[in-house]
């Protein structure tokens, strides 16, 4: 039998839910939610309205509205497929999930925060909020689930994939999102421990030698100085001038959560003097997830572009990172030292180059509405993003400027010195600036999801993206690019799909964004092939192949994604994008243009968790990458 027939993967995890105290209301409810031929919003709600939990919909328990939940239902669903009462269909667990959209991209998106630490950086606009990292607040959701759990990685993992499955959906394929104070700062021994509790959580792997105790009550309050080993490099130009790390001063902002009359329970974290950061112990948590049951299929970090060397480049792929969020915020020299941010546009043109080269996805953040621009600014530099051929990143979130209590901006408000945009401008200037994004391009955000009491001055809408479609529909304006594009939980039929090729070029490579589509531009899959100047390679491809020898010279494929909800891994199911063939589809495609192209090698930045599915279609370990002669 198939997993789909049994339902493996969806084991009971009712959290103390036991279905059978309510097995034929249960039943009654999976049969109608079955037999449902139009779902929408409010069909699960009449359902439930007819199958009240007590089955007479009058005599509640204090505090209990007289319905399921979406939890106790998915539980239930786990329960009773597990025991063979009911044929798993994956429909129906569709049907009961929450939040449907976080895995709609076809993955299971985990995020995690580092511990409070220092950053180089000191921009105008970033927070700093006593034991938090740099520019992150309390009270956004992904850094308060951080909080909670002490900012140990294992935990943040653990509690993240049991939240998915208890809301119904499979977390077989992780992509796992490394968030906090600039990653290329911290020492290398905290980056390899970090990691390696990450995939120990994916691999279901315990360790008794954690030192956390996650039923830790409240009262306990993070350590505001526990990361205490920042790794400035001796080459570094700011060495001298920035502190080794990021204290508390006199006149700090408290922390949001100590100001809260409620704190939540939280784990005490990791002093990171302390922890094993051997490349024994990651390489051995790597290997086991090659074949766990929650495989990384990507791993992002973020960092500042003048932190990109070729030498951290090769120790991003010694640890599997895949992807690379740069904090570039701006290509505009002057907005640049308005804010302080410690660079210029050459070092991210530099870091651009040095990451593509090595295969990496690239996901800039740019920020409009930064001290001294004007939505006419914006525009311009906007428009810089895809006519400078050192750049055309593969994803990007716009994330407008807000002014928080405690920023120098903050006090540059106060004095005048800043306007923050209207609302309308804002607007207009992202619905103007999404109409230009090319096809090959993902918007992942546009805005940061900073809780409206935060926000000081500025924009407070955070439903942005839809205020922004509005908008565009209103002007007649669309945006192409990839997130408005994607499949995602329709239905789709392979005889609905034709292949198209976006070629361009950037100063380093040939680019080639193929895709497999319907007729109306929607996405169902798609790969980026990379193609790099080898005859006459700028110093940046030298030293990223210097450094990663395994990839000189060799073609690149720096991703390839399937659309339509996550699967789990083996699994099908009718009219999803996932089980097409269409990767490999596009692998095949990818390994024929690059043979014409004049290359006798094509690589592929393969994820842990992926790289056996590149072995059955030929590929074989080199280095960090796999590779197909």
């Amino acid at each position: 039998m198939t997993d789909e027939q049994t339902g493996r993967g969806w084991q009971p995890r009712g959290r103390g839910f036991d279905a059978q105290q309510h097995r034929a209301t249960l039943l009654a409810i999976f049969e109608a939610v079955r037999g449902a031929d139009d779902w929408d919003r409010d069909s699960l709600l009449r359902i439930l309205a007819q199958h009240p939990r007590d089955g007479k919909g009058s005599a509640r328990a204090a505090g209990d509205s007289g319905f399921f939940s979406k939890i106790e239902l998915v539980a239930a669903y786990q329960q009773l497929t597990a025991a063979g009462e009911l044929p798993f269909e994956r429909a129906i667990l569709r049907r009961l999930q929450m939040k449907p959209v976080r895995t709609a991209s076809g993955v299971a998106p985990v995020t995690v925060l580092t511990e409070p630490a220092g950053c180089p950086g000191r921009c105008v606009f970033c927070p700093d909020v006593a034991g938090m990292p740099k520019s992150y607040l309390p009270n956004e959701p992904g850094a308060r689930r951080a909080l909670q759990c002490g900012f140990d990685p294992y935990l943040q993992v653990r509690t993240r994939l049991q939240t998915f499955e208890a809301m119904g959906h499979t977390a077989e394929k992780v992509e796992l999102l490394i968030l906090g104070g600039t990653w290329s700062t911290y020492s290398k021994n905290y980056r390899q421990w970090f990691v390696r509790r990450c995939f120990d959580a994916m691999n279901e792997q315990a360790d008794p030698s954690t030192g956390l105790d996650p039923s830790a009550t409240s009262g306990r309050t993070p350590a505001q100085d526990a990361s205490t080993d920042i790794n400035f490099p001796a080459e570094h130009p700011e060495r001298s001038s920035h502190p080794q790390m990021r204290t508390q001063s006199k006149d700090a902002k408290p922390s949001h959560a100590q100001s809260k009359d409620a704190e939540p329970p939280r784990a005490q974290p990791k002093n990171t003097a302390t922890v094993d950061g051997s490349w024994d112990a990651l390489l051995a948590a790597q290997a086991r997830n090659e074949r766990a049951a929650h495989r990384n299929v990507g791993l992002v970090i973020e960092t500042r572009p003048d932190w990109v060397t070729a030498a951290e480049i090769q120790h991003l792929r010694r640890l599997g990172v895949t992807k690379v969020q740069l904090g570039v915020q701006s290509l505009d020299e002057r907005i640049l030292g308005l804010n302080q941010r410690g660079h210029d546009l050459e070092a991210v043109r530099r870091a651009v180059r040095l990451l593509r080269a090595a295969g990496f996805k690239l996901l800039l953040h740019w920020m409009p509405n930064l001290h001294g621009a004007t939505p006419e600014s914006d525009r311009a530099d906007f428009a810089r993003l895809w006519s400078d051929p050192a750049l055309r990143p593969d994803e990007l979130k716009i994330y407008p400027c807000s002014i928080i209590e405690g920023t120098q901006l903050y006090e540059l408000w106060r004095q005048g010195e800043y306007r923050p945009y209207t609302d309308p401008e804002l607007v207009a200037l992202v619905a103007e600036c999404k109409a230009t994004i090319p096809p090959y391009c993902r918007v992942n955000r546009v805005f940061r999801d900073i809780p409206a009491d935060d926000i000081v001055a500025g924009s407070k809408v955070s439903n942005l993206r839809q205020v922004v479609q509005d908008y565009m529909a209103a002007h007649g304006l669309a945006c192409g690019c990839v997130r408005c594009r994607e499949v995602r939980h329709g239905a789709v039929e392979d005889a609905d799909l034709r292949p198209v090729v976006h070629a361009y070029a950037t100063d380093t490579s040939r680019e080639q964004f193929l895709s497999y589509e319907t007729a109306d531009g929607r996405l169902a899959a798609f790969l980026r092939l990379s193609l790099p100047d080898a005859g006459a390679p700028r110093d940046e491809v030298r030293a990223v192949w210097d450094a990663l020898p395994e990839i000189a010279g060799a073609a690149m494929i720096r991703e390839v994604h399937v659309y339509g909800p996550a699967l789990g891994i083996g699994s099908a199911s009718a009219g999803e994008a996932q089980h097409l063939g269409l990767g490999r589809r596009l692998i095949a495609e990818a390994q024929t243009r690059a043979r014409a192209a004049g290359f006798d090698r094509l690589a592929v930045i393969s994820a842990i968790g992926t790289r056996e599915y590149y072995e059955k279609l030929g590929f074989a370990r080199a280095g960090t990458y796999m590779v197909a002669g």
